[in-house]
């Protein structure tokens, strides 16, 4: 059954305050994601003492099951709707949770470890059906005009938690190891859960469904462009702080600080453009400032342009996914937005997977900047794709009658 709304509920509240209800649900439910990438490294390497390379595909194998899961997250949110999608995803998370704690009380080695990479699985899909839930949902209660706004939103939520997830969890680990992180990511979920139960359900459009496959070929060049600037802000995440280690550089830490905020600060101001002069332009704008961020990072000579080039490209960075999301909604049916948003996002999780291992092996072989020389390449195709794109845009609506 629907839950009734109350006066005091969050479901009697106004699209906007219920968004706002919802992103705040994700802001918690994330934290489990945050908190625990960190620190599961650390067991691994640490308290299990299987060494960088398995603690490395402990945190990596959750991004594989996500992107393996975004398919299969848009149909349930096309079928079933974007509530009932969400809120399984948040139950996923709380599962997850109780598997990696699980895998504490377990003493040999290896089972302990085969038990983590199953609750690290099981976490992915929770993320594919929370995120991919979330945004057919709130698009259904905004409506499509407002679908720019909602994934500027969604996305501030997301980058804020990881933001917030990572010192929070490295500190829980450290007073009550990983024990404690993993209650703490079963809390946050079920606290999220209880947020969002109220909020009025927004029933599936008919229609015929179309496998992910057509949906993909519909939508490539965006999620492809989409791809091309995810590149640059996980280089950023993956190998900024090396570079200052490397080059004794003092501020280690501020790159993603300076990443974050100008990434945030560009959500808030200018999230409402794609709605108003459409995701093309705006990628445009974007993706040149990504391309000027990166090509200071390879260039720079002290941590001030470093940081000013990781700034620029938090600020480039910042539209892209919204810009793109907005065409992606455009393009396809009611009924089939949630299986595209599955399959657009899985672009960017692609470019976050993929970026760090294959980046690193240039950066063994030629110095760990090389890898911002990669970012401004990416940056710089996508800066070319979203142009072409543009102009398309533009001879289309001089055509239209």
């Amino acid at each position: 059954m629907s839950p009734t709304p109350s006066a005091a509920s969050p479901a009697a509240e106004t699209p906007m305050r219920m968004l706002y209800w919802q992103v705040g649900a994700l802001f918690l439910s994330y934290l489990c994601v945050a908190m625990s990438m960190p620190t599961t490294a650390i067991q691994v390497a640490t308290t299990l003492h299987m060494g960088n390379a398995m603690a490395g595909l402990a945190v990596g194998v959750a991004f594989a099951s996500t992107i393996l899961t975004r398919g299969f997250a848009g149909r349930l949110a096309d079928q079933r709707g974007g509530r009932h999608c969400m809120l399984q995803g948040l139950v996923l998370y709380a599962l997850s949770s109780l598997i990696c704690i699980g895998s504490t009380w377990i003493e040999a080695t290896v089972p302990s470890f085969l038990v983590l990479i199953l609750g690290r699985l099981v976490l992915g899909l929770g993320e594919s059906l929370t995120v991919v839930g979330l945004l057919a949902w709130s698009i259904g209660l905004m409506g499509h005009h407002r679908s720019g706004r909602v994934l500027s939103v969604v996305g501030m939520g997301m980058y804020g938690s990881l933001a917030a997830g990572s010192p929070l969890g490295l500190t829980l680990y450290d007073h009550a190891g990983y024990l404690g992180v993993g209650l703490a990511c079963l809390i946050a979920p079920l606290a999220g859960l209880a947020i969002v139960w109220p909020i009025t359900p927004v029933a599936p459009h008919p229609g015929e469904r179309q496998p992910l496959t057509s949906i993909i070929a519909r939508i490539r060049d965006l999620g492809f462009i989409v791809f091309l600037q995810g590149i640059g802000f996980a280089a950023i995440g993956a190998f900024m702080p090396l570079i200052f280690l490397h080059q004794h550089w003092p501020h280690a830490s501020l790159g993603l600080t300076f990443f974050g905020g100008a990434f945030v600060l560009v959500r808030i101001l200018c999230g409402h453009l794609p709605d108003k002069i459409g995701g093309a332009r705006v990628a445009v704008l974007s993706l040149g400032v990504e391309t000027c961020g990166q090509l200071l990072l390879w260039c720079a000579t002290g941590p001030e342009l470093a940081l000013a080039g990781a700034a620029l490209t938090g600020a480039g960075c910042s539209m892209i996914f919204p810009a793109m999301g907005l065409e992606v909604v455009r393009r396809v049916s009611p009924h089939m937005r949630g299986t595209a948003m599955g399959g657009f996002a899985a672009f960017q999780d692609l470019a976050y997977g993929a970026t760090g291992p294959l980046t690193g092996l240039l950066a063994d072989r030629m110095g760990e900047s090389v890898v911002f020389l990669v970012g401004m390449l990416a940056a710089c195709a996508g800066w070319g794709l979203s142009i072409s794109l543009a102009l398309k845009e533009a001879r289309q609506t001089r055509e239209s009658p």
